[in-house]
């Protein structure tokens, strides 16, 4: 999930998919150290710890929340800024999950709150900070071709849960989000077309939603409702909520992990007060939910604004408007073949011409 789902999500700008995986390589090997460093200080209060397969996990999981947030400022910030983001993230993380899981007590086995409400808001926070005019419209590198939606549907096929109840509920909601995302995006888009982002990103929104509460003894209908929702919400949010961010709140999402991790983050956060107040667990109290959640979005947008006030000064070589999106600025780019025009001279493109 952490190397190749968030990975090759990100491969579908036609001239950025280099930094999209290789960045995402890198973040995550810096993540997965430093987030074992500041686990191992906040639960072992700076003495020795050792390193074992709950240490990895929980690096792992704090890893998740800097590549969502990776997301929303994808292709506008340069290395030595992603790193910074990394470095204060996981440590703003750290310090909100020991809060929700240690004194709030609250359930949240999927990380719908801690991980994907979290990343998706301190990037956000980080993006709208970094806001620039230039940056407004959509920027001419600014979209995806054929074969990088391509390489960005790989990303869909990475899932995975621990337990046996979490892996019914998770996939019923992903099977019911697929559906209706395909339905939802054919319904809104002109022609009854499908849209690749939403296909790409929306179907993956059950999964987020019912995290939280994937591990509760809810009905199997009430999981794929949850996820019917959750795709319904995404595939809205790509089609009308992203442009308004960008237009009139002046947060441009790169990646639109608001509406795949953000909107279905929160949502899966109330699922999970319904369903204690409905009986469906006695893990944790509906006080205690909220509070995570609002613990949750607090520190991610507080944590964000403050990062990305330090992101804003001039000396972390930002990349220039024109430069945006691309990937040669920072990687060796193989020089593209031109195509022989004789392929195009016909309607049947199986034969080239025969020279005379």
């Amino acid at each position: 999930m952490i190397f190749v789902g968030f990975g090759f999500l990100m491969t579908f700008l036609k001239k950025y998919g280099f930094s999209g995986v290789g960045f995402n390589l890198f973040l995550a090997a810096l993540g997965l150290q430093w987030g074992t460093i500041v686990q191992g200080l906040l639960h072992d209060k700076g003495q020795k710890f050792h390193i074992g397969i709950k240490n990895m996990i929980n690096a792992d999981f704090s890893t998740a929340t800097v590549l969502i947030s990776f997301g929303a400022v994808l292709g506008k910030t340069s290395p030595i800024q992603m790193m910074i983001m990394t470095i204060l993230e996981i440590a703003v993380f750290a310090g909100n999950e020991h809060l929700v899981t240690s004194l709030f007590k609250a359930s949240d086995t999927g990380a719908s709150m801690t991980i994907h409400a979290f990343g998706a808001y301190f990037g956000l926070a980080v993006a709208g900070v970094l806001y620039r005019p230039g940056l407004r419209w959509e920027h001419k590198n600014e979209e995806s071709v054929y074969h990088s939606d391509l390489f960005a549907m790989i990303a869909i096929a990475i899932t995975g849960e621990k337990q046996y109840r979490a892996i019914i509920n998770t996939y019923l909601s992903l099977a019911a989000c697929v559906i209706v995302a395909y339905a939802l995006s054919s319904l809104v888009e002109r022609r009854g077309r499908l849209d690749m982002v939403h296909i790409q990103n929306a179907t993956l929104a059950g999964g987020v939603a019912v995290g939280t509460c994937a591990d509760m003894e809810i009905p199997l209908y009430a999981a794929m409702a949850i996820g019917s929702i959750a795709g319904i919400i995404s595939v809205l949010g790509y089609k009308f909520l992203s442009p308004l961010l960008a237009n009139k709140l002046m947060i441009k999402d790169t990646c639109g992990v608001h509406n795949l991790h953000g909107l279905p983050g929160v949502f899966g956060g109330l699922a999970s007060i319904l369903a204690i107040y409905l009986g469906k667990s006695t893990v944790s109290t509906m006080a205690m939910q909220a509070a995570a959640l609002g613990s949750s979005i607090g520190s991610a947008v507080v944590g964000g604004l403050v990062t990305g006030l330090i992101l804003k000064l001039p000396l972390w070589d930002q990349p220039p408007d024109e430069y945006c999106y691309d990937d040669s600025v920072y990687w060796k780019v193989p020089k593209v073949r031109e195509l022989d025009p004789q392929f195009f001279q016909h309607a049947n493109h199986n034969h080239l011409e025969h020279e005379v």
